[in-house]
């Protein structure tokens, strides 16, 4: 339930478990949505951006303070850390840096090293935690935000429910009214003293008790599962898009299924025959409806195709309703205010002293920049111009002195024989290689010519300080991206500090964001300002 943190009994922490029996054991940090969660799972520690600040302000607190994390409608903490700071400097800052050095967190290793790795509620995921979908429809949910510091206990002698043995229920323990009391001063010994006492003083539950059936429907098992499919079959219609593949599980499970739902029903995936979210989605996978693959790294289901010519999928009749949006975020929304920053890459390419003598033979513009098809149509049309199609074999281009040393002068070794005639097929490509690769970037009315080819994104994530993981991101530029503005938008967006440097001996800088959220960026370089993904080279020295 405990666990020291240097083995000379200083800084005692309670484990998430102990958290999870007793919520309100430390204060609280409430995160500023469930996607900031991901990075605090992966290793990162807590900034100050990624947290909810109520209206009234933090609550006071001293630097090296216990306290916990959790997620907007969700009451069951993620995290345990101290504080870096204390509440007036924090202040003085403006809200900036390291708030919260994690010391353990939901899915590490001390949590693994525990039997059956329990979760208290479906909210949780492998890689992410968001709201308890068993508190969304519950009439007297609280703003959870107001949440923030909260360390008093309302203590409710509750009966036992049924509910699965893997489950613990955190939701018997409401937080009290007063979200500013702090832990009382004394040394380090003295708050882990006081911490230990106030767990057994308190009547803890190692089962999950049943909802409130007055508060919704009571569902059996058959009718679970159907209401699964038939929410599957509803978001696969309305709201997943073939553009927004691959998705994570967790995604589509809070993003789109859930939404999907009838009014004042919990749907939780516990309940129905297959216990775990990764299951059902083989299970439908099996069936032919969608494709899934375990991602290995992130040890979660990825959606990577719906098969739209499914029996079931044909056979459904979509509701004509509005989609709950007030419970989740709407991905689609988010996606096309994206869209709305577009992006056109295209390479381009510049006559050479090699190929000159082709464009001039047929009047081209030497000066001018043409695409890959443009330029294979100019050799073509030399082609045609000077009848070289071999007449016994049509695919076949018969090469004269100027074609051939334009194609082959100084690319053939010496001694080596120069070739009398080259396939159709081979032309355009041989003769494009010989010009001056360019490219043009255009992002709105902002458009750039620039010589060579097109160098891709280089995303690189690595360890430093023992498992602290870091990413690196350079080669924005040539994508019209400021590395300045991305920056602070990533600051922001991952709720971790970033850094802005000069690359050593090159032109251009690097952006060096804390946490291993190398995937994360990549579907955001994608999606917010359209980088192509074949640009995107992405390098993660993390993995085993």
């Amino acid at each position: 339930m405990f666990f020291d943190v240097d083995g000379r009994g200083s800084d005692i922490f309670p484990t998430v478990y102990a958290l999870w029996m007793v919520p309100e054991l430390l204060p609280v940090f409430v995160l500023k949505g469930g996607e900031v969660s991901r990075f605090v799972i992966g290793g990162a520690d807590l900034m100050f951006p990624g947290i909810t600040v109520p209206p009234e302000g933090l609550p006071s607190f001293r630097a090296g303070e216990p306290w916990a994390v959790k997620v907007p409608g969700n009451s069951a903490p993620i995290a345990v850390g101290s504080t870096t700071m204390s509440s007036a400097e924090a202040l003085k800052a403006g809200l900036r840096g390291k708030a919260l050095r994690i010391t353990h967190y939901y899915r590490d290793l001390l949590w693994e090293s525990a039997e059956g790795h329990c979760v208290p509620n479906a909210g949780f995921f492998e890689d992410v935690v968001f709201e308890d979908p068993s508190l969304l429809q519950a009439s007297h949910d609280s703003d959870l935000t107001e949440a923030v510091g909260e360390t008093s206990i309302d203590q409710h002698n509750n009966p036992k429910g049924d509910g699965p043995e893997e489950s613990l229920d955190v939701n018997e323990f409401q937080p009290d009214s007063n979200p500013a009391l702090t832990m009382p001063n004394g040394n380090e010994n003295d708050t882990a003293a006081e911490v230990t006492e106030g767990v057994a003083d308190l009547n803890l539950r190692d089962t999950a008790s049943a909802n409130d059936p007055d508060d919704q429907q009571t569902l059996s098992t058959a009718d679970v599962n159907s209401l699964l499919d038939k929410c599957l079959l509803q978001a696969l219609h309305t709201t997943v898009k073939d553009k927004d593949l691959p998705l994570p599980g967790s995604t589509l499970w809070s993003n789109h299924v859930l939404p999907c739902r009838p009014s004042g029903i919990t749907l939780d995936i516990k309940k129905s025959s297959y216990k775990k979210l990764s299951k059902w989605l083989q299970a439908k996978s099996t069936s032919g409806l969608i494709s899934v693959k375990e991602d290995k790294h992130k040890k979660e289901v990825m959606l990577f195709s719906v098969n739209r010519k499914h029996a079931d999928y044909s056979s459904f009749k979509p509701e004509k309703r509005q989609v709950e949006k007030s419970e989740q975020p709407s991905v689609q929304s988010a996606n096309e205010i994206r869209s709305s920053k577009t992006l056109e890459v295209a390479e381009i390419y510049k006559p050479s002293v090699h190929v000159n003598s082709i464009f001039s033979s047929v009047g081209a513009d030497t000066g001018k920049l043409f695409s890959a098809s443009e330029a294979t149509d100019i050799v073509f049309k030399y082609v045609e111009k000077e009848n070289l199609v071999k007449p016994t074999n049509k695919s076949v281009v018969v090469l004269d002195v100027i074609l051939c040393d334009a194609l082959f002068k100084g690319a053939i070794k010496k001694g080596t024989t120069y070739p009398t005639e080259i396939h159709k097929k081979d032309l355009g490509s041989t003769f494009v290689s010989r010009m001056q690769p360019h490219h043009v970037v255009t992002r709105g009315n902002e458009s750039v010519v620039c010589k060579g080819a097109l160098k891709t994104i280089q995303l690189l994530t690595e360890r430093r300080q023992g498992n602290k993981k870091v990413t690196k991101l350079s080669g924005m530029e040539s994508f019209l991206i400021d590395a300045e503005a991305l920056a602070s938008e990533l600051q922001k967006k991952f709720a971790c500090s970033t850094t802005v440097a000069e690359l050593p001996g090159k032109k251009g800088n690097e952006v060096l964001v804390q946490g291993g959220v190398i995937d994360d960026l990549a579907r955001h370089l994608i999606d917010q300002y359209g980088v192509p993904k074949r640009y995107i080279e992405v390098l993660d020295k993390t993995k085993k």
